[in-house]
C-alpha cells in the first residue's frame, strides 16, 4: 500500500496525496486519514470557524472499469461557527457520505458557458493523483451551514431613524408599493 503524501502545493491545510503511479491498475487502498492539531487549527482559519474537532475521513480508492479511479467514503467532523446573529458559537455535527470518480476528460474546444443538464458532480478530471484530504474539504465545506444561526436567537428589527422620522419599512421599498398607494388615492380599485 503507497503512503499518502502530506504536502501539496494546491492544498496547503489538509494534504493526504495519493500518487496513482505508485499503484498497481487493479489495486484497491483503503485509506483512514484525520489531521494533525496544527492542520485542525488550518482548517477552522480557512471556514472562519471558531474550531475544528473530531474530522476523519475514511473510504476506499478503486479502479474504474476502463480508465480512472473511484473514491467512496464517510466524513465524520464536528465544527463550531459564530452564529451569524449573535456570535455565540455554535455547534455542527457533520457526517456525509462521499464520492468522487475520477475519470480522463477531453479539454473543452469552445467555450460554453451552459452547464448541461445531466453532468456528473461526482466526476474529477483524472491527473497523476488524488489528493484525499481535498476531497475531504470540499465535503465539509458543502455540509456546513452557511449561515450558522444558534437556536432560539432571532435577529430583532430595528429603527435607525431619528426621533420624529417616520423609517422606511421593506414595504415602502417594494417596486409597484408607489403604484398600488396612487391607485388608492385616485380611488379607482380596479
Amino acid at each position: 500500500m503507497p503512503d499518502l503524501l502530506k504536502t501539496s502545493p494546491d492544498n496547503p491545510d489538509f494534504a493526504r496525496v495519493l500518487v496513482l503511479a505508485r499503484m498497481a491498475k487493479s489495486q484497491e487502498l483503503d485509506f483512514d486519514v484525520s489531521p494533525t492539531e496544527d492542520e485542525y487549527r488550518a482548517i477552522a482559519k480557512l471556514f472562519d470557524a471558531n474550531s475544528v474537532r473530531k474530522m476523519r475521513m475514511t473510504g476506499t480508492v478503486a479502479p474504474l472499469s476502463g480508465q480512472g479511479w473511484r473514491l467512496t467514503g464517510k466524513l465524520g467532523a464536528t465544527v463550531i461557527q459564530p452564529c451569524v446573529v449573535s456570535l455565540e458559537p455554535v455547534t455542527t455535527r457533520v457526517d456525509v457520505p462521499v464520492e468522487r470518480k475520477f475519470v480522463p476528460m477531453e479539454a473543452p474546444v469552445d467555450l460554453d458557458y451552459m452547464i448541461p443538464h445531466d453532468l456528473d458532480d461526482s466526476e474529477e478530471p483524472l491527473t497523476d493523483r488524488i489528493d484525499i484530504g481535498l476531497v475531504a474539504l470540499e465535503a465539509l465545506s458543502l455540509a456546513l451551514p452557511t449561515y450558522p444561526k444558534k437556536e432560539g436567537i432571532s435577529l430583532e428589527k430595528q429603527n435607525f431613524a431619528e426621533e420624529g422620522v417616520v423609517p422606511i419599512r421593506d414595504e415602502d421599498l417594494k417596486p409597484f408599493a408607489g403604484l398600488a398607494k396612487l391607485r388608492n388615492k385616485l380611488g379607482d380599485g380596479t
